[in-house]
């Protein structure tokens, strides 16, 4: 299987006939994954913890939205099995795997998967981000690799650039704000010449890097995505999604 990092948008994002239209266009292009490992941007817990290893109610978090939004559901089935094997790759003496069964998908996770899998009928396990160091998020996605002989797609959700102080609401596709076109444009080229110690370290390597990112959390999930998809690197990373939502960079990656 190919592994993934894309841009997952906010509620919202089902509004949004483009973008939509662009995550089905994707799947739909996509091998039928036995499974889907997904890391979001809203889940920080440390250890590494699973969530959503059966079927719960989603977590709505999310603050004053319109109430259809708390309405949507996505009763994926659960994978215990999978959960069952990356504790098997994670694990081990000192490095502890923890289980919360009864948290659901964030919103990470089940926003751009409605719309990439509608049907909510393949099982899906969320994977926290113990750490939000470059490096770890590295080696943590390389550990998890051997999963993609096993028909598992890896996704890492978060978005390009993610700076809510400086949303700009009601701008088009390909309107944005200097500082995130420029991130954008630089991330971009760093990805096509493979360039992960640049990705590694963007928030000096980069212009504006804390200003498209003030934390690390929406960029993080990358790292997990270049780490399991490393054999691909040589190929680069193919951009499937760009533009930009509310002036932020939508830009979303397949390796392999």
């Amino acid at each position: 299987m190919p592994v993934l990092y894309l841009s997952h948008g906010a509620p919202p994002l089902a509004d949004d006939a483009l973008w939509t239209s662009q995550l089905a266009g994707w799947s739909a292009g996509l091998p039928r994954p036995t499974a889907i490992l997904i890391v979001s941007a809203h889940w920080e817990s440390a250890p590494v913890t699973l969530g959503a290893t059966r079927t719960v109610p989603l977590v709505y978090d999310f603050w004053g939205f319109p109430e259809r939004y708390y309405r949507v559901r996505y009763p994926a089935p659960g994978a215990p099995g999978l959960a069952a094997r990356v504790r098997a790759r994670l694990g081990g003496p000192g490095t502890p795997v923890h289980d919360a069964p009864e948290r659901g998908l964030d919103h990470g996770a089940y926003v751009p998967l409605a719309e990439m899998y509608p049907e909510a009928d393949i099982p899906v396990l969320q994977l926290s981000m113990p750490t939000l160091e470059p490096e770890r998020l590295l080696a943590l996605g390389r550990r998890l690799a051997p999963l993609r002989e096993e028909g598992v797609l890896i996704v890492g959700s978060g978005f390009f650039t993610h700076n809510l102080s400086e949303l700009t609401w009601g701008t088009g596709p390909d309107e944005a704000p200097g500082w995130s076109k420029e991130f954008d444009a630089w991330g971009r080229e760093a990805l096509e010449r493979a360039d992960v110690d640049a990705l590694l370290d963007f928030e000096h390597a980069s212009p504006a890097g804390r200003r498209a990112h003030p934390r690390t959390e929406h960029f993080a999930p990358l790292f997990v995505a270049l780490g399991a998809g490393e054999s691909e690197l040589t190929g680069s990373p193919r951009s499937v999604i760009d533009g930009f939502w509310a002036g932020l960079a939508k830009r979303s990656v397949q390796l392999g």
